[in-house]
């Protein structure tokens, strides 16, 4: 995995101090969601956010905006705090977090989810 050192003191589970390229990334962000609840969580708000950024959209409301942002990242934060315990991607990598939210769906939709946590298991040697 391409990150810098780790800090010292910092618990085995703790994210690395930088994560150099979006590969590395993805699978970080997978070893970080393996709880199915946080997962589903996750999957709720991305398309609830989605459908309401449509909705902004196709109404010229953007208040709506406003509520995608919260029931996006709303349902996703109780599962990384309640289920996961940790802290979310997106504090540090927003844009790779944002990416990845919608690649963790995708996969999910097609059956690819589970193979996908297998493989970054492998690649990070962390348990899924």
């Amino acid at each position: 995995m391409a990150v810098e050192e780790r800090q010292e003191g910092r618990s085995p589970d703790a994210s690395p101090a930088r994560i150099v390229n979006y590969a590395d990334f993805f699978d970080f962000y997978l070893m970080e969601h393996r709880s199915p609840r946080s997962r589903a969580l996750h999957y709720l708000g991305t398309m609830a956010a989605s459908a309401l950024v449509i909705a902004a959209i196709v109404t010229g409301r953007p208040l709506l905006l406003v509520l995608a942002l919260l029931f996006g990242y709303g349902p996703a934060w109780i599962g990384h705090f309640v289920f996961e315990r940790n802290r979310p991607a997106t504090f540090r990598y927003p844009l790779w977090s944002l990416v990845s939210d919608y690649r963790m769906v995708y996969l999910w939709l097609r059956g690819e989810i589970d193979a996908a946590l297998q493989a970054a298991e492998r690649r990070t040697g962390r348990a899924a």
